[in-house]
């Protein structure tokens, strides 16, 4: 099994990261993911331990190998829809409405983050987030839903006991909040999908119609010996208990899915 690159666009240089935050999110869960986004630049301090910048290296590989410019993360414009103003049940098409609220530079990426207590159309029946773009204007989006109360086994594990399968005990979240860690692992994974496969014909795996990008081909692995139900051997907080495999800024703590590394054609891990 080999990702091959479609010879499409990519985000590459200085990607201008723009957020929307529809609904209520305290300033401890913004700061969560807006540190995880900075941490996934290269950081001058090394703690011994992986970092984030490490995980993200991974998504240079391929950019390298399309002969395309590293792909740095600069957090840009912010934006609070704090009431809804679309109302708290939406559609999909409704969020590519949200998106356009947040201009983005062409080659840039808007995320459309949703509040524990909006439903949108098709989230945990079938994912937890996805990643678009409008071909056109050279815009990408990415919306990931916080599944606290609507449904963290499916979106939010394994910091909850999945819906299927082994019912193994939840680990402990790193940020102490099972929601926006579960949101950071979904927005790592879409992220990753996003950079190298902006516009559906980048890097990918499998058919055009049923595309598998670096971490959907890793689902469920975030440690060495993952199997389904276990994630694998993680680093653990001496002093919270939670369990992580990366390091970010300002003493952050995430946990990250597994990669597919396009030199080895297997999935890579941090820890």
């Amino acid at each position: 099994m080999a990702v091959t690159y479609h010879k499409g666009e990519l985000l590459e240089g200085n990607l201008q990261v723009s957020i929307l935050w529809y609904g209520e999110f305290s300033p401890a869960q913004k700061s969560i993911i807006a540190d995880f986004l900075l941490s996934l630049n290269p950081q001058k301090e090394n703690l011994g331990k992986p970092m984030v910048s490490n995980w993200w290296n991974t998504i240079q590989t391929y950019m390298r190998k399309a002969g395309k410019k590293d792909a740095r993360i600069v957090l840009a414009n912010q934006i609070t829809d704090r009431n809804c103003s679309l109302g708290k049940i939406l559609k999909k098409s409704q969020i590519s409405r949200l998106a356009r609220r947040v201009h983005s530079k062409p080659g840039g990426l808007t995320l459309v983050l949703t509040a524990k207590n909006v439903a949108v159309e098709g989230f945990c029946m079938s994912n937890c987030g996805f990643h678009s773009s409008n071909a056109k204007s050279k815009s990408v989006f990415i919306w990931v839903g916080n599944s606290e109360t609507q449904c963290p086994g499916q979106c939010a594990w394994p910091f909850h006991q999945p819906i299927y399968g082994p019912q193994t005990a939840p680990l402990g979240a790193p940020n102490g909040d099972v929601g926006v860690d579960g949101m950071v692992i979904n927005i790592a994974s879409l992220l990753s999908g996003a950079v190298t496969n902006p516009f559906g014909n980048g890097y990918f795996l499998g058919s055009s119609g049923a595309q598998l990008e670096p971490a959907t081909v890793c689902t469920g692995v975030y440690g060495k010996g993952a199997y389904p139900g276990y994630a694998g051997e993680l680093l653990v907080d001496r002093t919270t208990g939670a369990s992580y495999n990366a390091q970010g800024v300002n003493g952050r703590k995430y946990l990250l899915p597994a990669l597919f590394d396009p030199v080895t054609s297997q999935c890579s891990t941090l820890v």
